[in-house]
Parts: structure tokens; sequence; C-alpha cells
């Protein structure tokens, strides 16, 4: 019983040190693969066309793409 408790608490206080190293740096959480990227997959679904959401989304940031190569290009 002592090995049980010995080792709820060491894990306990791994998920303690780690939640707070989450907290102190704000990064969102990401696998060390790269994720569905990293394996060819441009979206997580197999629908055939994306939902208004995700359109949306795209929308934005081929926007805001747009706007840093015009500020790159006034910037030159």
């Amino acid at each position: 019983m002592t090995a049980f408790i010995a080792t709820f608490s060491l894990m306990l206080l791994v998920i303690l040190i780690m939640s707070v190293g989450y907290l102190f740096r704000r990064k969102s959480l990401a696998g060390s693969c790269g994720g569905l990227a990293g394996v060819g997959i441009d979206k997580a679904c197999d629908c055939p066309e994306p939902c208004d959401k995700r359109k949306a989304r795209m929308a934005a940031e081929a926007e805001q793409q747009r706007h840093q190569q015009y500020l790159q290009q006034r910037i030159l």
C-alpha cells in the first residue's frame, strides 16, 4: 500500500509541475511529430467540402497573408 501511495503521489506531483509549466508558457499543446500536417493530411475530417467554420478560417488566413504581402511590398 505504501508503494501505491508513493507512486500516486509522484505522478500527481509530475502532473502538477507540468500544469504549472503550461500555465506560465501559455503555449497550446502539440504533439512532437507535427500532427496531421506531418503526414500530409490537410484537414482532420473526410468531408469533400469544408464546413462553414473552416471556410471562414481559411478566408481569414488568406486575408492575413495578403495583408502581410502588402506590408512587405510597401516596406521594400
